[in-house]
């Protein structure tokens, strides 16, 4: 006999209502795999859009978070988990509400806007039995944890240097828009290219190495005149042992539409990985050619086609639904894989000591 699968984990939505990019892609992501079946959500501040919103997916709809929390809570067919999918400023008192009520969350990076409005999140994440997972979707991609498995088998020797990038043009000039507006507030955001694009390469460096830098040293510029947040950081790094790296994300890259990558140097062979290649790793041995690793030399079971047949930033998306569908069904054999509250407080972190050490004119500061 096949075995049972567990019943989908029933979820719920705050943010992401009519028009919203993530939103839609939260939900694409969580139901590719059927896994978690989405039953209700409080889709937008505005109770209308709230409502009209909930009523175009077929779902509970609620005007006010906290409301969907204690009246989810109280359903014997309540949502066990909730996906948070605001602007940064937003969502900290979601978080609080849902993990207080005893139910999961799944959360957009960063983990919050604001030291302290993390420091509640994870209070209450450590605090009952709920769990808080962070949607670092690039982690999820196939080569990337292949790249991961190659450091930890020490395929590169001694790591020397570690090299992350993440480059985009949209901001180079004064945007008005609906995603721009709110990522150059910085009542809203917190923090400019620094928080949205560099708490990615910093995740994405930190998760292939499993390293977390002990110094760093920040250069934060707002290019365009009148900017209140940064759009472009260079930042270095000091690892204990002696590895040496360096962090550049910029918004203002005229040019580049989504350049995150990573190198990794050792002193036996380099590694190379680039988001609009992520089907590809390049692993280059000190003394021979240059291998183009591809899907078919994945070991972490996360392709979802056949080698050849392309997946990409959905996909990612879905790999971390699935592993964290199977970690609320008790499977924790995909804990490793899925960014927790740790590493949410550990992009706060890299934030907060960025901002200190341009603030000392790029003094080393510990994140």
């Amino acid at each position: 006999m096949r075995p049972i699968r567990p019943h989908p984990v029933r979820l719920g939505m705050v943010g992401g209502g009519s028009g919203a990019f993530i939103g839609a892609v939260h939900r694409i992501a969580a139901r590719m795999d059927g896994r978690f079946a989405l039953v209700a959500g409080a889709l937008s501040s505005d109770p209308a859009r709230a409502q009209a919103s909930a009523d175009d997916l077929g779902i509970r709809g609620y005007d006010d978070f906290a409301a969907m929390a204690q009246a989810e809570a109280a359903r014997p067919d309540g949502i066990e988990a909730v996906a948070v999918v605001t602007p940064n400023h937003m969502h900290a008192a979601p978080a609080v509400a849902f993990l207080n009520a005893g139910i999961h969350v799944i959360c957009d990076k960063p983990l919050a806007a604001t030291a302290e409005q993390a420091r509640q999140i994870a209070d209450a994440a450590r605090a009952g039995g709920a769990r808080l997972f962070l949607t670092h979707n690039y982690s999820a991609l196939p080569m990337v944890r292949e790249a991961r498995a190659l450091v930890a088998d020490g395929a590169l020797g001694t790591l020397r240097l570690v090299q992350a990038e993440y480059l985009q043009g949209w901001l180079a000039d004064d945007v008005q828009n609906k995603q721009a507006d709110w990522r150059t507030d910085p009542a809203r955001a917190g923090a400019g290219a620094l928080g949205d694009i560099g708490t990615h390469a910093w995740q994405l460096a930190q998760f292939v190495t499993g390293r977390t830098p002990a110094l760093i040293s920040a250069d934060l510029s707002s290019m365009v005149a009148g900017r209140a947040v940064d759009d472009d950081a260079r930042i270095a790094l000091r690892y204990e042992g002696g590895t040496k790296g360096g962090i550049w994300v910029s918004q203002v890259a005229v040019g580049q539409e989504n350049g995150l990558s990573l190198r990794l140097f050792g002193s036996d062979a380099a590694l190379e990985w680039h988001l609009q290649r992520p089907e590809q790793l390049i692993m280059t041995p000190k003394d021979g050619p240059a291998r183009i690793l591809t899907r078919a030399q994945d070991r972490s079971g996360s392709s979802r086609t056949p080698p050849g047949h392309p997946e990409g930033y959905l996909e990612g998306f879905a790999n971390l639904y699935s592993d964290i569908a199977a970690i609320i069904r008790g499977d924790l054999t995909h804990e490793g894989r899925v960014p927790g509250i740790e590493a949410g407080l550990s992009g706060m972190a890299f934030i907060a000591a960025c901002q200190a050490s341009a603030a000392r004119d790029g003094a080393w500061v510990a994140p």
